[in-house]
């Protein structure tokens, strides 16, 4: 049996609370080995500058499939396998080859199944990957575009990381690829080590609890994370929850929701940069830590950490280089509202609430499950983006919003209500 696919993402943040959506896949191919394919570079070209979308901190690029496109997928470290989360490019596409799998995940409930196909072409800018293997699920679980509020079709994650030496530029949002054997070393970068285990990248990091209690963890490095940190188990047992924390639904996984708590700990370290006050996610451990079973790890380090550095991904050298941004040291803020929304409409230009957190800022406002928000201090939603929504709710403790609110269930739009949103923040 060969596991090709074995991602804890603490990552696709569907909820606002914490911009983090949790999944385990085991996609188990029968045969025992699967070769590896790769991105390959037209001619004599050696580098290449391509632009990316980063929303609700997914970074989003544009990949061609089958020589049709673009399509819009998710670039996410803690992927061992292309993945086509949207069921529908089957038939767009015209994939062929394929075979039904079972999955098995973090969450309650039954395995889901997936289709499997030994070869599909992917291109990624002038680049082109021939013959890769890849699962497509039969049902959209991930619902990504709903989230980010744009056709998302899947996700890419080490055949991509593996094929270049991949400079990220946060502040320009600009992607840098080069050929492996460039050897390219960036200027006044700081050099990690990295061991890529079962396709993902993994670093040790130092972190401290607000008890007191220091752990050297090993973490996953996931660009498809948006939570700064999760963590998982430590020594076997769940780690300790600090006792300032907020229940927290933090995401759902492929065989069902992920509950746990949200806190912060002291402090993290990154290379020879220690980041304070960090907010972290404590999955419940019987949901997440007791099922982690190939590589031993702590946890997950996600994007909202990543992002605060321009960093370069080298698999050929096992090495990471991290230069500090203008964000570096900006405080981590949590969603202040207490509510998690998702797009609707074929222009995914609606906005629905999905979740109301007991307690919460929402709560006390009167928003219930099901709500159609209008407008955010008279601009209606159509207006804005995702990622636009997504600050202004985690933007500062007490700042008040008028929102425009559709009751479920009220279809006349002369029936709206208007409401005061206060911020509040819980952790």
């Amino acid at each position: 049996m060969f596991s090709l696919l074995n991602k804890l993402v603490c990552s696709f943040p569907r909820t606002f609370m914490i911009s983090s959506f949790i999944i385990l896949v085991e996609f188990v191919f029968l045969t025992t080995e699967v070769s590896a394919q790769s991105f390959e570079f037209p001619g004599r070209r050696k580098k290449e500058v391509v632009p990316f979308k980063m929303v609700k901190n997914l970074m989003i690029i544009k990949l061609t499939v089958n020589g049709k496109g673009p399509f819009n997928f998710v670039l996410d470290t803690g992927v061992g396998l292309f993945l086509i989360s949207d069921p529908k490019l089957i038939d767009s596409v015209s994939i062929r080859n394929l075979r039904s799998i079972s999955i098995t995940g973090f969450g309650e409930g039954e395995p889901l199944s997936a289709y499997v196909t030994p070869s599909i072409d992917v291109g990624f800018g002038s680049t082109y990957a021939k013959g890769l293997p890849a699962a497509i699920l039969k049902k959209d679980i991930f619902e990504l575009s709903n989230y980010v509020g744009m056709p998302v079709h899947g996700l890419v994650g080490y055949e991509f990381f593996n094929s270049f030496i991949v400079r990220i530029n946060f502040t320009l949002n600009t992607l840098t690829i080069y050929k492996p054997e460039t050897r390219f070393i960036p200027r006044k970068g700081y050099r990690i080590p990295l061991s890529i285990e079962d396709r993902k990248p993994y670093v040790f990091s130092d972190i401290e609890l607000t008890s007191g209690e220091k752990v050297t963890a090993k973490l996953i490095l996931d660009t498809g994370a948006g939570h700064p940190l999760s963590l998982e188990t430590h020594n076997g047992l769940p780690f300790r929850v600090p006792e300032i924390s907020i229940e927290g639904n933090l995401g759902i996984g492929l065989t069902g929701p992920i509950s746990g708590r949200i806190g912060r700990i002291s402090s993290i370290t990154l290379g020879k940069y220690r980041l304070e006050n960090v907010i972290a996610a404590f999955p419940d451990y019987e949901d997440v830590g007791s099922k982690v079973y190939s590589i031993a790890r702590n946890g997950n380090m996600g994007i909202t950490v990543l992002k605060r550095f321009n960093v370069v991904f080298d698999y050929s050298s096992s090495a990471l280089y991290i230069k500090p941004g203008v964000v570096l040291n900006e405080p981590f803020e949590h969603d202040m509202s207490g509510m998690e929304l998702t797009s609707a409409g074929e222009k995914y230009d609606r906005l629905l609430v999905s979740r109301v957190e007991p307690g919460s800022s929402a709560a006390e406002a009167g928003l219930s499950k099901d709500d159609e928000i209008l407008a955010i201090n008279f601009r209606p939603v159509s207006e804005m983006s995702a990622s636009d929504i997504d600050n202004l709710f985690r933007s500062k403790s007490e700042r008040s919003f008028i929102i425009d609110v559709l009751p479920h269930g009220t279809k006349n739009i002369k029936d709206k209500e208007r409401i005061i949103l206060t911020l509040k923040r819980r952790i």
